[in-house]
């Protein structure tokens, strides 16, 4: 256990079975997770120091990325796997029932905690879950996924960063891929965006919530959408979630990543959110 010197956060590791997870804390009080796949816990760190005021803010690198290592590194990440390593970071910090922020694949991590461990938390912010199974053109999406993926893994990086970013309606020049994706890379970021392709992104947004056990769980679940998220991939996935929960979606500040980009304004909006829970 070591605290960062920059920062608020109580730096700790957890053995859990197949990996041990990289896990910080920071704050007293209510407990909230914040959580990704395959983000890491450093892009969560303003938003949490912001909430750390008044609650404990508790946050991960999912396991086989950065900093959380697999013990076979070809496990595949599925929302089940890293829906009971959140089950166990809350028991170990003794802090819960949680309120748990869960963005992209860490939504659907967190719809999976809520289904099999619904005594640890009490509310579930689902932000942009890419579901891809609750739609009705999925069998598009799915072959466009497998597509993106044989790109990857056959070595054109920017060719399957085009092919994702198209597939999920955001708009990124191609310039900006290139230069973001093209040439030499930070070699952890590479590692981890592989891992993504390679052994979590089929998982993710293949997984089906089970929307009968979800409505029939004492856990409130807000389902979260950008407000500059409108007509991209995880808008839809978002809005069918919602009524498939027989819910109205809210909006969140910024986009899919608005928590990064204005985690003051994020941070304010969501805790106007959990004080009307």
């Amino acid at each position: 256990m070591t605290t960062d010197p920059t920062d608020s956060a109580t730096v700790c590791s957890l053995k859990v079975p197949g990996a041990r997870l990289h896990y910080e804390v920071r704050g007293e009080g209510p407990l909230i997770v914040l959580v990704g796949a395959p983000m890491d816990a450093a892009a969560f760190a303003p938003l949490a120091g912001l909430l750390a005021t008044d609650h404990t803010v508790l946050t991960t690198d999912p396991r086989g990325i950065n900093r959380s290592k697999l013990d076979e590194p070809d496990q595949d990440s599925t929302p089940q796997l890293r829906a009971d390593d959140l089950s166990r970071l809350i028991a170990h910090v003794d802090a819960g029932p949680a309120i748990v922020l869960g963005s992209s694949g860490g939504a659907v991590s967190a719809l999976a905690l809520a289904q099999t461990h619904p005594d640890q938390v009490h509310t579930i912010v689902a932000h942009e879950p890419p579901l891809i199974e609750l739609l009705e053109d999925r069998e598009q999406l799915r072959t466009g996924t497998e597509d993106l993926i044989a790109t990857y893994l056959a070595g054109d990086v920017t060719g399957a960063w085009k092919k994702f970013f198209a597939q999920a309606g955001i708009t990124m020049p191609e310039p900006v891929i290139e230069q973001t994706f093209g040439g030499e890379r930070d070699p952890q970021q590479a590692a981890d965006e592989r891992r993504w392709f390679a052994h979590e992104m089929r998982a993710s947004t293949y997984w089906q919530p089970d929307p009968a056990a979800l409505r029939a769980a004492t856990i409130r679940i807000v389902v979260g959408i950008g407000d500059d998220s409108a007509g991209q991939l995880c808008d839809r996935t978002s809005r069918a979630l919602a009524q498939s929960l027989g819910t109205e979606p809210t909006t969140f500040p910024g986009g899919h990543t608005g928590f990064v980009e204005t985690p003051d304004v994020f941070a304010t909006h969501l805790r106007t959110v959990i004080r009307e829970g």
